[in-house]
C-alpha cells in the first residue's frame, strides 16, 4: 500500500511540475501592428534584457482602471533596459477601435494588434491586464500575473499592498526565477478567442 502511495505522489508532483512549467511558457516571434501603424517584432527588442507586455482589451474597466498602475511601473523602470509594451487579442478589437480607447484614455504605449491570436494561444491568455516579462533573447516567459494586489472584481483598494510586477522585475534583474506560487491569478475581463 505505502509503494502504491508513493507511485501516486511521484506521478502527482511530475504532474504539478509540468503544470508549473506550462504556466511560463515562451513567446513565438511575432510582426504585429500597433494603434499608430509601427510594426513590432520580438527580434526588434532583442537588444532589450526584458519586455513587459500587458493584455489591453477595448471597454474593459479593469484594464483602463489598471493602466495607471503599469505606467507607473514603466517610469520607475526607464533607466533599465526594459521594453513595455501592450497587445489586444480580442476577436472584437480591431485597430480603429484600438485607437480610438487609446485617444480616448491617454495611452501611451503601443498597443500590438494580435491578430489570429498568435501571442494570446502562445502564452494562454485568458484575461486582459495581466502582465508578462519576456527574454527577448531566448523568448522564455518568465512572469505572468497581476501588476498588484488594487484591483479584484468589483473591488478597489485605495493603495496596492502586494507589486507582483516590480518584485518579478527586480528578482529577473538580479538573475533569480520569480516563484509563481506565490502570484494569484489576474483580474480582468475574459479576452475573446476564436474557436479552435
Amino acid at each position: 500500500m505505502l509503494h502504491k502511495s508513493l507511485i501516486f505522489c511521484a506521478a502527482l508532483l511530475v504532474s504539478m511540475t509540468a503544470a508549473a512549467d506550462d504556466w511560463l511558457r515562451s513567446i513565438p516571434e511575432f510582426e504585429l501592428s500597433d494603434q499608430r501603424g509601427e510594426v513590432h517584432s520580438l527580434d526588434a527588442y532583442a537588444d532589450k534584457d526584458f519586455i513587459v507586455f500587458y493584455v489591453q482589451g477595448v471597454g474593459c474597466p479593469i484594464a483602463r482602471i489598471a493602466l495607471p498602475n503599469y505606467r507607473e511601473v514603466r517610469d520607475e523602470y526607464a533607466s533599465r533596459n526594459i521594453e513595455f509594451l501592450m497587445f489586444n487579442s480580442n476577436i472584437q478589437d480591431d485597430l480603429r477601435r484600438i485607437k480610438k480607447e487609446s485617444d480616448e484614455f491617454g495611452i501611451d504605449f503601443p498597443i500590438m494588434k494580435d491578430t489570429g491570436q498568435v501571442l494570446a494561444k502562445a502564452l494562454g491568455v485568458e484575461r486582459t491586464a495581466e502582465v508578462f516579462i519576456v527574454n527577448p533573447k531566448t523568448k522564455e516567459v518568465l512572469f505572468r500575473g497581476p501588476i498588484n494586489d488594487q484591483l479584484g472584481y468589483e473591488t478597489q483598494k485605495n493603495s496596492a499592498s502586494k507589486h507582483y510586477l516590480k518584485d518579478a522585475l527586480n528578482t529577473v534583474m538580479a538573475g533569480g526565477t520569480v516563484d509563481m506560487d506565490n502570484i494569484p491569478d489576474s483580474k480582468g475581463c475574459l479576452v475573446a478567442m476564436f474557436d479552435t
